[in-house]
Protein backbone atom coordinates (compact mmCIF):
# COMPACT_ATOMS: atom_id res chain seq x y z
CA UNK A 1 0.00 0.00 0.00
CA UNK A 2 1.69 3.36 -1.08
CA UNK A 3 1.66 6.22 1.51
CA UNK A 4 0.67 9.53 0.70
CA UNK A 5 3.57 10.81 -0.27
CA UNK A 6 4.42 7.85 -2.74
CA UNK A 7 0.88 8.55 -4.72
CA UNK A 8 1.26 12.36 -4.71
CA UNK A 9 5.26 12.03 -6.25
CA UNK A 10 3.49 9.61 -8.71
CA UNK A 11 0.99 12.29 -9.39
CA UNK A 12 3.80 14.46 -10.15
CA UNK A 13 5.39 12.36 -12.46
CA UNK A 14 1.99 12.20 -14.15
CA UNK A 15 2.40 16.53 -14.77
CA UNK A 16 5.77 16.30 -15.99
CA UNK A 17 5.28 13.40 -18.66
CA UNK A 18 2.06 15.79 -19.91
CA UNK A 19 4.57 18.36 -20.08
CA UNK A 20 6.63 16.28 -22.45
CA UNK A 21 3.56 14.93 -24.23
CA UNK A 22 2.47 18.21 -24.81
CA UNK A 23 5.44 19.65 -26.27
CA UNK A 24 5.90 16.70 -28.94
CA UNK A 25 2.44 16.16 -29.78
CA UNK A 26 1.17 19.67 -29.73
CA UNK A 27 3.15 22.53 -28.61
CA UNK A 28 4.05 25.30 -31.45
CA UNK A 29 7.56 25.80 -32.11
CA UNK A 30 9.49 27.65 -29.31
CA UNK A 31 7.85 25.42 -26.21
CA UNK A 32 10.44 24.83 -23.24
CA UNK A 33 7.62 22.70 -21.11
CA UNK A 34 8.76 19.33 -22.07
CA UNK A 35 12.39 20.56 -21.09
CA UNK A 36 10.59 21.46 -17.76
CA UNK A 37 9.29 17.98 -17.19
CA UNK A 38 12.48 16.73 -17.84
CA UNK A 39 13.76 19.00 -15.37
CA UNK A 40 11.12 17.80 -12.45
CA UNK A 41 11.93 14.30 -13.74
CA UNK A 42 15.50 14.85 -12.94
CA UNK A 43 14.90 15.99 -9.37
CA UNK A 44 12.29 13.55 -8.59
CA UNK A 45 14.86 10.69 -9.76
CA UNK A 46 17.76 12.16 -7.73
CA UNK A 47 15.31 12.25 -4.73
CA UNK A 48 14.09 8.94 -4.72
CA UNK A 49 17.31 7.26 -5.55
CA UNK A 50 19.02 8.82 -2.62
CA UNK A 51 16.11 8.15 -0.12
CA UNK A 52 15.98 4.47 -1.20
CA UNK A 53 20.05 4.29 -0.66
CA UNK A 54 20.04 6.40 3.21
CA UNK A 55 16.83 3.92 4.21
CA UNK A 56 19.19 1.00 3.69
CA UNK A 57 22.56 2.55 4.72
CA UNK A 58 20.42 3.55 7.98
CA UNK A 59 19.37 -0.25 8.43
CA UNK A 60 20.75 -2.62 10.86
CA UNK A 61 22.24 -5.34 9.08
CA UNK A 62 23.63 -3.21 6.36
CA UNK A 63 26.45 -4.29 4.30
CA UNK A 64 26.99 -1.60 1.79
CA UNK A 65 28.87 -4.62 -1.16
CA UNK A 66 25.34 -6.48 -0.37
CA UNK A 67 22.69 -2.75 -1.20
CA UNK A 68 25.45 -2.33 -4.02
CA UNK A 69 24.53 -5.12 -5.54
CA UNK A 70 20.54 -4.99 -5.23
CA UNK A 71 20.43 -1.61 -6.25
CA UNK A 72 22.01 -2.59 -9.75
CA UNK A 73 19.88 -5.50 -9.94
CA UNK A 74 16.55 -4.29 -8.95
CA UNK A 75 17.78 -0.60 -11.42
CA UNK A 76 18.14 -3.79 -14.56
CA UNK A 77 14.94 -5.22 -13.52
CA UNK A 78 13.02 -1.96 -13.73
CA UNK A 79 14.71 -0.38 -16.91
CA UNK A 80 16.20 -2.51 -18.93
CA UNK A 81 13.53 -5.07 -19.89
CA UNK A 82 11.32 -2.33 -21.69
CA UNK A 83 13.98 -0.51 -22.36
CA UNK A 84 15.94 -3.21 -24.36
CA UNK A 85 12.12 -4.47 -26.21
CA UNK A 86 12.21 -1.17 -27.93
CA UNK A 87 15.56 -1.35 -29.34
CA UNK A 88 14.79 -4.66 -30.31
CA UNK A 89 11.97 -3.46 -32.05
CA UNK A 90 13.80 -0.48 -33.86
CA UNK A 91 16.42 -2.73 -35.13
CA UNK A 92 14.04 -5.47 -36.37
CA UNK A 93 12.14 -3.00 -38.70
CA UNK A 94 14.99 0.03 -38.83
CA UNK A 95 12.07 2.65 -37.49
CA UNK A 96 13.10 5.76 -39.12
CA UNK A 97 16.60 4.42 -40.24
CA UNK A 98 18.03 4.06 -36.44
CA UNK A 99 19.77 0.65 -36.34
CA UNK A 100 23.17 2.09 -37.60
CA UNK A 101 23.27 3.77 -34.29
CA UNK A 102 21.94 1.51 -31.95
CA UNK A 103 25.11 -0.09 -30.47
CA UNK A 104 25.45 3.54 -28.70
CA UNK A 105 21.69 3.59 -27.27
CA UNK A 106 22.51 -0.39 -26.31
CA UNK A 107 25.36 1.18 -23.85
CA UNK A 108 23.33 4.22 -22.58
CA UNK A 109 25.74 6.56 -24.50
CA UNK A 110 23.10 8.26 -26.50
CA UNK A 111 23.66 11.41 -24.83
CA UNK A 112 27.22 11.35 -26.16
CA UNK A 113 25.86 10.05 -30.26
CA UNK A 114 23.67 13.49 -30.36
CA UNK A 115 26.37 15.80 -28.74
CA UNK A 116 29.18 14.31 -31.29
CA UNK A 117 26.88 14.40 -34.14
CA UNK A 118 25.14 17.92 -32.50
CA UNK A 119 22.09 16.76 -34.32
CA UNK A 120 19.57 14.93 -33.43
CA UNK A 121 19.47 11.73 -35.84
CA UNK A 122 18.14 9.46 -35.58
CA UNK A 123 14.85 11.45 -34.03
CA UNK A 124 12.94 8.43 -33.47
CA UNK A 125 15.52 7.70 -30.48
CA UNK A 126 16.14 11.46 -29.49
CA UNK A 127 14.28 10.81 -26.16
CA UNK A 128 17.07 7.96 -24.91
CA UNK A 129 19.67 10.67 -24.15
CA UNK A 130 18.23 11.39 -20.88
CA UNK A 131 17.87 7.39 -20.41
CA UNK A 132 21.58 7.74 -20.98
CA UNK A 133 22.51 10.68 -18.63
CA UNK A 134 20.01 8.56 -15.61
CA UNK A 135 22.22 5.45 -16.23
CA UNK A 136 25.45 7.16 -16.21
CA UNK A 137 24.38 9.14 -12.80
CA UNK A 138 23.21 5.16 -11.45
CA UNK A 139 26.21 3.97 -11.91
CA UNK A 140 28.48 6.40 -10.01
CA UNK A 141 25.88 8.22 -7.10
CA UNK A 142 25.14 4.66 -4.98
CA UNK A 143 29.10 4.70 -4.51
CA UNK A 144 29.03 7.79 -3.33
CA UNK A 145 25.64 7.42 -1.01
CA UNK A 146 26.95 3.61 -0.02
CA UNK A 147 30.90 4.30 0.94
CA UNK A 148 31.44 7.61 1.10
CA UNK A 149 31.69 8.91 4.64
CA UNK A 150 28.19 10.59 6.01
CA UNK A 151 30.26 13.75 7.20
CA UNK A 152 31.38 14.24 3.29
CA UNK A 153 27.76 13.35 1.62
CA UNK A 154 26.71 17.25 1.74
CA UNK A 155 29.90 18.68 0.89
CA UNK A 156 29.90 16.27 -2.71
CA UNK A 157 26.06 17.48 -3.34
CA UNK A 158 27.81 21.02 -2.86
CA UNK A 159 30.66 19.97 -5.09
CA UNK A 160 28.65 18.20 -7.68
CA UNK A 161 25.81 20.57 -7.92
CA UNK A 162 28.82 23.95 -7.83
CA UNK A 163 30.83 21.95 -10.80
CA UNK A 164 27.40 21.69 -13.08
CA UNK A 165 26.52 25.54 -12.30
CA UNK A 166 30.40 26.46 -13.35
CA UNK A 167 29.84 23.67 -16.44
CA UNK A 168 26.93 26.18 -17.67
CA UNK A 169 28.64 29.81 -17.32
CA UNK A 170 31.60 28.39 -19.23
CA UNK A 171 29.44 27.77 -22.62
CA UNK A 172 28.73 31.03 -23.13
CA UNK A 173 32.78 31.32 -23.79
CA UNK A 174 32.28 28.66 -26.77
CA UNK A 175 30.51 30.69 -28.83
CA UNK A 176 27.49 29.01 -30.79
CA UNK A 177 25.17 26.89 -28.85
CA UNK A 178 25.61 22.82 -29.93
CA UNK A 179 24.01 19.96 -28.51
CA UNK A 180 26.99 18.98 -26.13
CA UNK A 181 25.88 22.25 -24.11
CA UNK A 182 22.67 20.38 -23.01
CA UNK A 183 23.56 16.54 -23.35
CA UNK A 184 27.12 16.14 -21.37
CA UNK A 185 26.53 14.90 -17.93
CA UNK A 186 27.49 17.73 -15.96
CA UNK A 187 24.49 19.87 -17.43
CA UNK A 188 21.76 17.72 -15.72
CA UNK A 189 23.85 16.69 -12.21
CA UNK A 190 22.53 19.68 -11.06
CA UNK A 191 19.03 19.11 -11.04
CA UNK A 192 19.94 15.34 -10.15
CA UNK A 193 22.16 16.06 -7.53
CA UNK A 194 19.49 18.86 -6.17
CA UNK A 195 16.21 15.78 -5.83
CA UNK A 196 19.71 13.75 -3.86
CA UNK A 197 20.41 16.50 -1.64
CA UNK A 198 16.73 16.92 -0.72
CA UNK A 199 16.68 13.70 0.41
CA UNK A 200 19.61 14.45 2.27
CA UNK A 201 18.01 16.72 3.80
CA UNK A 202 14.97 15.38 4.82
CA UNK A 203 17.02 12.08 6.69
CA UNK A 204 17.95 14.69 9.00
CA UNK A 205 14.44 17.65 9.49
CA UNK A 206 11.14 18.14 7.79
CA UNK A 207 12.22 21.51 8.11
CA UNK A 208 13.11 24.04 5.24
CA UNK A 209 15.98 26.16 5.08
CA UNK A 210 15.20 29.77 5.13
CA UNK A 211 16.84 30.53 2.30
CA UNK A 212 14.54 28.03 0.30
CA UNK A 213 11.61 29.85 2.23
CA UNK A 214 12.81 33.32 1.03
CA UNK A 215 13.10 32.21 -2.33
CA UNK A 216 11.00 30.44 -3.97
CA UNK A 217 8.60 32.83 -5.06
CA UNK A 218 10.93 34.60 -6.77
CA UNK A 219 12.34 32.31 -8.61
CA UNK A 220 9.18 30.94 -9.37
CA UNK A 221 8.55 34.26 -10.57
CA UNK A 222 12.13 34.30 -12.67
CA UNK A 223 11.48 30.86 -13.95
CA UNK A 224 8.24 32.29 -16.14
CA UNK A 225 10.50 35.14 -16.82
CA UNK A 226 12.89 33.72 -18.66
CA UNK A 227 10.20 30.77 -20.25
CA UNK A 228 8.19 33.78 -21.58
CA UNK A 229 11.65 35.01 -23.11
CA UNK A 230 12.14 31.64 -24.94
CA UNK A 231 10.08 33.59 -27.62
CA UNK A 232 11.57 36.41 -28.16
CA UNK A 233 14.51 37.50 -30.54
CA UNK A 234 17.51 38.22 -28.54
CA UNK A 235 21.30 38.97 -29.12
CA UNK A 236 23.23 36.24 -28.36
CA UNK A 237 24.38 37.64 -25.46
CA UNK A 238 20.83 37.83 -23.81
CA UNK A 239 20.41 34.84 -25.54
CA UNK A 240 22.84 32.97 -23.07
CA UNK A 241 21.64 34.77 -20.53
CA UNK A 242 18.18 33.72 -21.13
CA UNK A 243 19.29 29.47 -21.24
CA UNK A 244 21.41 29.93 -18.62
CA UNK A 245 17.87 31.32 -16.44
CA UNK A 246 15.56 28.93 -17.56
CA UNK A 247 18.33 26.02 -16.30
CA UNK A 248 18.80 27.49 -13.03
CA UNK A 249 15.43 29.63 -11.50
CA UNK A 250 13.37 26.28 -11.96
CA UNK A 251 15.87 24.39 -9.33
CA UNK A 252 14.46 25.48 -6.37
CA UNK A 253 11.00 25.75 -6.94
CA UNK A 254 11.13 22.12 -7.96
CA UNK A 255 12.87 20.88 -4.96
CA UNK A 256 10.29 22.48 -2.65
CA UNK A 257 7.44 21.26 -4.95
CA UNK A 258 8.82 17.04 -4.68
CA UNK A 259 9.80 17.92 -0.91
CA UNK A 260 6.30 18.79 -0.16
CA UNK A 261 4.98 16.08 -2.26
CA UNK A 262 6.93 13.48 -0.24
CA UNK A 263 5.32 14.75 2.96
CA UNK A 264 2.47 14.72 1.76
CA UNK A 265 0.38 18.35 0.88
CA UNK A 266 -2.85 19.00 1.66
CA UNK A 267 -5.80 21.12 -0.22
CA UNK A 268 -6.88 20.86 -3.59
CA UNK A 269 -3.77 20.13 -5.53
CA UNK A 270 -2.77 17.28 -2.84
CA UNK A 271 -6.15 15.43 -3.45
CA UNK A 272 -5.50 16.15 -7.51
CA UNK A 273 -2.22 14.23 -7.37
CA UNK A 274 -3.57 11.60 -5.60
CA UNK A 275 -6.55 11.22 -7.78
CA UNK A 276 -6.30 7.70 -8.68
CA UNK A 277 -6.27 7.96 -12.58
CA UNK A 278 -3.28 10.01 -11.80
CA UNK A 279 -1.44 8.00 -9.90
CA UNK A 280 -2.14 5.51 -12.22
CA UNK A 281 -0.48 7.32 -15.26
CA UNK A 282 2.44 8.79 -13.13
CA UNK A 283 3.14 4.84 -12.38
CA UNK A 284 3.63 3.87 -16.07
CA UNK A 285 5.01 7.04 -17.00
CA UNK A 286 8.48 5.02 -17.22
CA UNK A 287 6.61 3.47 -20.38
CA UNK A 288 4.77 6.33 -21.57
CA UNK A 289 7.99 8.29 -22.09
CA UNK A 290 9.58 5.33 -23.17
CA UNK A 291 7.04 4.63 -26.19
CA UNK A 292 5.46 7.67 -27.13
CA UNK A 293 8.19 8.52 -29.68
CA UNK A 294 7.71 5.22 -31.10
CA UNK A 295 4.06 5.93 -31.11
CA UNK A 296 4.53 8.93 -32.75
CA UNK A 297 6.67 7.13 -35.69
CA UNK A 298 4.03 4.49 -35.99
CA UNK A 299 0.85 6.81 -36.07
CA UNK A 300 2.48 9.60 -39.08
CA UNK A 301 3.35 6.47 -41.29
CA UNK A 302 -0.22 5.16 -40.71
CA UNK A 303 -2.08 8.53 -41.93
CA UNK A 304 -3.55 7.36 -44.61
CA UNK A 305 -5.59 4.88 -42.83
CA UNK A 306 -6.07 7.75 -39.83
CA UNK A 307 -9.01 10.23 -40.27
CA UNK A 308 -7.52 13.28 -38.81
CA UNK A 309 -4.22 15.07 -38.92
CA UNK A 310 -1.59 13.12 -36.96
CA UNK A 311 1.59 14.56 -39.32
CA UNK A 312 1.71 17.91 -37.51
CA UNK A 313 1.83 19.27 -34.60
CA UNK A 314 -1.82 20.04 -33.23
CA UNK A 315 -4.99 18.80 -31.05
CA UNK A 316 -5.20 15.44 -33.69
CA UNK A 317 -1.98 14.22 -33.29
CA UNK A 318 -2.06 14.44 -29.07
CA UNK A 319 -5.22 12.97 -28.68
CA UNK A 320 -4.60 10.37 -30.94
CA UNK A 321 -0.32 10.01 -30.14
CA UNK A 322 -1.21 10.81 -26.00
CA UNK A 323 -4.19 7.79 -26.14
CA UNK A 324 -2.11 4.95 -28.20
CA UNK A 325 0.61 5.52 -26.23
CA UNK A 326 -1.11 5.43 -22.74
CA UNK A 327 -2.57 2.26 -24.20
CA UNK A 328 1.09 0.42 -25.18
CA UNK A 329 2.47 1.64 -21.50
CA UNK A 330 -0.57 0.13 -20.01
CA UNK A 331 -0.36 -3.09 -21.74
CA UNK A 332 3.49 -3.30 -21.07
CA UNK A 333 2.73 -2.31 -17.46
CA UNK A 334 0.70 -5.06 -16.67
CA UNK A 335 1.72 -7.80 -19.07
CA UNK A 336 5.53 -7.13 -18.71
CA UNK A 337 7.10 -4.88 -16.35
CA UNK A 338 4.96 -5.62 -13.31
CA UNK A 339 5.73 -8.81 -13.30
CA UNK A 340 9.56 -8.43 -13.42
CA UNK A 341 9.29 -5.59 -11.31
CA UNK A 342 7.88 -7.69 -8.30
CA UNK A 343 11.26 -9.52 -9.30
CA UNK A 344 13.07 -6.86 -6.94
CA UNK A 345 11.56 -8.94 -3.65
CA UNK A 346 14.23 -11.11 -4.16
CA UNK A 347 17.42 -8.63 -4.11
CA UNK A 348 16.45 -6.83 -1.19
CA UNK A 349 19.09 -3.90 0.41
CA UNK A 350 19.74 -5.35 3.53
CA UNK A 351 19.72 -9.39 4.62
CA UNK A 352 19.38 -10.48 8.11
CA UNK A 353 20.52 -14.18 8.33
CA UNK A 354 18.98 -16.01 6.17
CA UNK A 355 16.15 -14.39 5.73
CA UNK A 356 15.79 -10.84 3.54
CA UNK A 357 14.67 -7.85 5.21
CA UNK A 358 13.72 -4.34 3.85
CA UNK A 359 13.00 -1.79 5.82
CA UNK A 360 9.16 -1.07 5.82
CA UNK A 361 9.59 2.62 4.40
CA UNK A 362 11.60 1.41 0.98
CA UNK A 363 8.75 1.61 -1.40
CA UNK A 364 9.33 0.38 -5.19
CA UNK A 365 9.22 3.69 -5.87
CA UNK A 366 12.88 4.11 -7.79
CA UNK A 367 12.37 6.78 -10.98
CA UNK A 368 13.18 5.42 -14.44
CA UNK A 369 14.78 7.93 -16.92
CA UNK A 370 13.07 10.93 -19.40
CA UNK A 371 13.69 13.20 -21.24
CA UNK A 372 14.55 16.62 -22.62
CA UNK A 373 13.54 19.43 -25.03
CA UNK A 374 15.40 21.72 -27.18
CA UNK A 375 14.15 23.58 -30.36
CA UNK A 376 15.47 21.32 -32.69
CA UNK A 377 14.90 18.49 -30.73
CA UNK A 378 10.70 18.95 -30.72
CA UNK A 379 10.94 20.09 -34.45
CA UNK A 380 12.51 16.53 -35.23
CA UNK A 381 9.35 15.12 -33.84
CA UNK A 382 6.75 17.71 -35.69
CA UNK A 383 8.64 18.10 -38.74
CA UNK A 384 10.76 14.70 -39.26
CA UNK A 385 7.22 13.16 -38.74
CA UNK A 386 5.77 14.93 -41.57
CA UNK A 387 8.42 14.24 -44.30
CA UNK A 388 8.65 10.48 -43.58
CA UNK A 389 4.92 9.99 -43.48
CA UNK A 390 5.44 11.64 -47.32
CA UNK A 391 8.34 9.22 -47.95
CA UNK A 392 6.54 6.07 -46.27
Amino acid sequence: MFHARDRQLDGLRTFAISMVLYDHFLAAEGSVLGHLGVRLFFVLSGFLITRLLLEARSAIKYKPGNALKSFYLRRALRIFPPYFAVLGFVWLVDLEGARGSLKWHALYLSNFWYALRDEWTPWVLCHTWSLSIEEQFYIAWPLVILFAPRRLIVPICIAVITFSLGYRFYWPLTGTPSLARDLLPPASMDALVAGAFLAVHRSRTDVWPQWIRLSWVPLTVVAVFFLWLKSAAMPPALEWLAWIGRELSPLVPFVLLVGCCSSGLRGAFGRLLEFPPIVAIGRISYGVYLFHPIVLSLIVKAQPWIPVNVSEQGPSRFVIGTTATLMVASISWLAFERPLNQLKRYFPYVRSGSFAYLPSSIKQSEAGGREYDASAYRRSYANRGISDEHAS
